[in-house]
């Protein structure tokens, strides 16, 4: 109190402190858009999208909206939950047009907010129809003749004022002939090639995305007497479609392994899409129903490729517990426009990522090996970031709100959602501390019926884990990983008797890692990350390559004065025991000569057995069902 009054008295007496009166004011944006209320609405919207436009790459979109005569505010959708941000652009909407008993309707695009459009319904209207356009790039792959992809979010407007999970949808969608619809939604009829969905709410639809595609194979994975759980393989080449008997007898492991761990399924049934398909990257969307899994075409032909992809399937599903089920309490939105926070996404994407790589190893999927050997790559990737000196764990939950969409030229340094990696880490050293499998079967076990949302907070957490290890203070844990300045969160590697080791000699997982970036990886040596052609791919923050003035962009033209080649430059790293490195670079059209500072040789990660310890880890990653 002494304190807010000696600084009332030092503002009184200062003349730096009276307000200005020969220049603006600034008045405040009052906004006028109804918030979101947990109440009924009245009647239904209903939602017909034409995907047939295949050759120009245009989703056309009608809506008939009940209203009531007055002021209406309709919102297209921002926020997608499971990206965690802004990822939805209302740049894409074009052709706006609103009509009210066969008439036009005015509409005014909100000053502050781009997503909203502000209508006064006339007298006596009671439905508003609405008409747009969702324009998509020539070379997206978002809709083609023989694959349409049907993200409900971009492909809709709704009235202010209800939660998402308070409006009725009936949804309809036409697609190209031939092609045939993958869903978790139900549908209620086919006419032509129109299928239109049973009645759902706009939460569920937002939720329940819809692939058409000209070759869809079903391969059903669940056990009898327990919710459906299916794989939609969907592929532009039917050969890629195939899959071999022992494979799926690892996928249908990985489901018993899956709710073995997280118990009985929070879903009635559960579709996996997979879009088997180059023109995407590799990745994965998760749902409460259903999962889209963007894989290589050739993933189920040459699995001896996908080593860094075999967990994929099992990350997806364990969201249905895992973010779909359980959400963070302040990631939980009402609508699809209000901003969500992501605290703690290091529970909700990292303790995911890391039971997707136990499961992948529990169900075979990977062998123990290839799982340390992932193990490593997570491990080393965490020693090497430097910006944790800066920008803690903590603070990356926040990457996807300002970073998603955004080049990071520095990623050790500037830190990229490195609450996935890091987060395997963090889990795999509170599994250092507690029975995770124990605290996983508590943490997410499903109360009441299907879909419903149990939301929870950082000390739900922190009184879960207590429950299974009492002797933790779990809340000073955590807090302290998610705030340290150094690679502590390795140190559960040690407590489970391995440790992070360097040899000269690359694993396959690594080699497959390399493999899929385009880019030789010598970011735990030199600290360098290089095409075939010489370009600089990366440079790691700090290492002997950055402190030589290297940067991303670089091209390397010699390799201790001969021409670049990647064998050259891997003869070269490995001999730096004895021989400096020298390199020759270009920049801006300019020639630079360097000799790095380094004389360790070649270094790849692996994980190691601390001889005086017990393996807790081997135990760790053997199956349950």
């Amino acid at each position: 109190m002494k304190i807010r009054l000696a600084a009332c008295l030092w503002l009184a007496a200062c003349p730096f402190a009276a307000l200005a009166t020969d220049g603006p004011t600034y008045t405040p944006f009052a906004s006028t858009i109804p918030a979101p209320v947990d109440h009924a609405f009245p009647g239904h919207i209903e939602l017909a999208v034409d995907a047939t436009d295949t050759v120009q790459k245009i989703f056309r979109i009608h809506e008939t909206l009940p209203v009531q005569p007055g002021p209406v505010t309709l919102l297209y959708p921002e926020w997608e939950l499971s990206s965690h941000g802004r990822t939805v652009s209302a740049a894409n909407l074009a052709g706006l047009v609103v009509t009210a008993g066969g008439q036009p309707v005015a509409w005014e695009r909100d000053p502050v907010d781009m997503h909203a459009f502000h209508v006064d319904v006339p007298p006596g209207a009671a439905n508003l129809v609405v008409d747009f356009q969702f324009i998509t790039r020539a070379d997206d792959a978002l809709i083609r003749d023989d694959l349409v992809n049907v993200a409900w979010q971009r492909l809709l407007v709704y009235p202010a004022g209800w939660f998402a999970r308070n409006i009725p949808v009936q949804a309809s969608l036409k697609v190209p002939g031939g092609l045939s619809v993958a869903t978790s939604l139900t549908a209620s009829g086919t006419s032509g090639t129109t299928t239109r969905f049973a009645e759902t709410t706009l939460e569920t639809l937002l939720d329940s995305p819809a692939f058409a595609a000209r070759h869809i194979q079903r391969v059903p994975l669940g056990d009898p007497n327990q919710p459906a759980m299916q794989l939609d393989l969907i592929a532009t080449d039917p050969a890629d479609l195939p899959v071999a008997p022992d494979a799926v007898g690892k996928l249908r492991k990985l489901v018993r392994e899956t709710r073995a761990v997280m118990g009985p399924p929070p879903y009635a049934h559960f579709d996996g899409l997979v879009v088997l398909d180059d023109n995407f990257s590799a990745g994965g969307i998760e749902h409460a129903s259903s999962a889209e899994i963007y894989l290589p075409a050739n993933y189920l032909r040459e699995p001896a490729d996908q080593l860094n992809n075999l967990d994929l399937i099992a990350h997806e599903h364990v969201h249905a517990w895992n973010g779909r089920w359980r959400q963070p309490a302040d990631l939980w939105i009402p609508t699809p426009n209000v901003p969500s926070r992501n605290s703690l996404l290091w529970v909700y994407e990292g303790q995911t990522e890391f039971w997707g790589r136990v499961l992948a190893a529990r169900s075979g999927m990977r062998t123990v090996q290839q799982t340390l050997d992932k193990l490593a790559l997570d491990a080393a990737a965490v020693q090497i970031h430097a910006g944790r000196a800066w920008k803690p764990l903590a603070d990356t939950t926040n990457d996807p709100i300002y970073v998603t969409g955004r080049n990071t030229v520095w990623p050790e340094w500037q830190r990229r959602k490195d609450y996935y990696g890091e987060g395997v880490m963090l889990w795999l050293d509170v599994a250092s501390k507690a029975p995770i499998d124990a605290f996983a079967h508590a943490f997410f076990a499903v109360h009441g019926k299907p879909g419903n949302v149990s939301t929870y907070t950082f000390d739900d957490v922190c009184a879960a884990l207590a429950k299974v290890a009492p002797s933790v203070d779990w809340r000073a844990y955590l807090t302290e990983r998610l705030q340290a300045k150094d690679a502590r969160v390795l140190d559960g590697l040690a407590r489970l008797g391995w440790a992070l080791a360097y040899t000269d000699t690359a694993t396959d997982t690594f080699l497959q890692d390399e493999k899929e970036s385009g880019a030789t990886n010598l970011a735990y040596s030199v600290g360098l990350a290089v095409d075939a052609k010489g370009r600089v791919r990366g440079v790691v923050w700090d290492s002997p390559a950055f402190k030589a003035g290297m940067a991303p962009g670089d091209m390397i033209t010699a390799v201790n004065g001969q021409a670049f080649s990647t064998k050259g430059l891997l003869d070269a790293v490995r001999a730096t025991v004895t021989t400096p490195l020298a390199l020759t670079f270009e920049l801006d059209g300019e020639k630079h000569d360097v000799r790095l500072v380094y004389s360790g040789g070649a270094r790849y990660p692996h994980l190691v057995r601390l001889p005086k310890a017990a393996d807790r880890l081997s135990p760790l990653l053997a199956p349950r069902s």
